[in-house]
Formats: structure tokens, C-alpha cells, sequence
């Protein structure tokens, strides 16, 4: 049996897989595996651009799929690996869904719930609290996101002086 930073880098790897499919179609590339049980029960990638939803983030989508695929809203025992430290409105998610215990790769200072900017997922005021284990494979998952607004803005920089070029 593996042991458990084994398993979360395992899982993780996977979730990388899922937010290279959120790159490789213009989305930010955050992917989210939802595991119980030793078994995969959801898979997802944002998807808030090609659906032009504010909510299509991957946590969202995965504990959704989940939810159907287990025919219940209660996640308890169930792990939640993310490339990105989740927002608030995931965090929220994840409180009110019972997922047992998040980890995540990088850190998001501008929007982290999960402990930077605050911990919604550990707040003692809730009725739930989750496990979290932070920067899982945090390098990786950082240089996925940096690769991709690097070439956000690269490739709009472009088309500006392409468009000051037909002026």
C-alpha cells in the first residue's frame, strides 16, 4: 500500500493531467481529482471559458460530478486534490459538500481560501473542517500557471503591435 505523500503526489500528477486539458484549450489551468475510498470518483478542469459560467471552476465541477456519481451531497472521507489553493467560493464549496481533506499544489496569494489569504476550510465557526495539505507538488503546479499567463501575455502583446502595425 502507498504510503500517503505518495499517494497525494500520485493524485496530484493526475490532477496536473487534468489542468495541461484546461491549457490546452485557453482555460486556466487548474485540474481537481476527487478520490474516496482509494478510488477516483471525479475528475475535472476549469472550464470558465468555454461555458462562460463563473462557478465552472475545477473544484466545483469535480465535487458536482462526484455528488452525482455517488448519488449524495455528503463527500465525508473523501480527498479533494487541486492544482491551485481553492477560492472562497470553492472553499465554500468543499465545507458545505463535507470533503474530508484538501490538498492542493500551489499557493494563490490573491485568492487563496485555504490558508493564505484565509482559511475558510479550517474555520472553527463552521459546522465542518476539512483536512488541508498544502504545496503537493507545488512547483509543478506553480510553473503550469506561470507557463500559461506568460503566454497569456505574450501572445497579447503581439496582437497589439500587430494592430499598431495595420494603423
Amino acid at each position: 500500500m502507498m504510503e500517503t505523500l505518495e499517494k497525494d503526489e500520485y493524485y496530484m500528477e493526475l490532477a496536473l493531467e487534468e489542468a495541461q486539458k484546461a491549457a490546452d484549450i485557453g482555460e486556466v489551468p487548474i485540474g481537481a481529482i476527487l478520490v474516496m475510498d482509494d478510488r477516483i470518483v471525479a475528475k475535472a478542469h476549469n472550464l470558465r471559458e468555454a461555458e462562460q459560467r463563473a462557478i465552472a471552476h475545477a473544484e466545483l465541477l469535480a465535487i458536482d460530478e462526484a455528488c452525482r456519481e455517488l448519488d449524495a451531497w455528503r463527500l465525508e472521507g473523501a480527498t479533494l486534490y487541486v492544482t491551485l489553493e481553492p477560492c472562497a467560493m470553492c472553499s465554500g464549496a468543499i465545507v458545505l459538500s463535507r470533503v474530508s481533506r484538501v490538498v492542493y499544489g500551489a499557493v494563490d496569494p490573491k485568492g487563496g481560501c485555504a490558508g493564505t489569504l484565509m482559511n475558510l476550510l479550517q474555520e472553527a465557526r463552521f459546522n465542518h473542517q476539512c483536512e488541508v495539505v498544502a504545496g503537493v507538488k507545488g512547483e509543478a503546479c506553480g510553473q503550469i500557471l506561470s507557463r500559461f499567463f506568460r503566454n497569456l501575455r505574450d501572445r497579447k502583446r503581439k496582437e497589439k503591435e500587430e494592430r499598431r502595425k495595420e494603423l
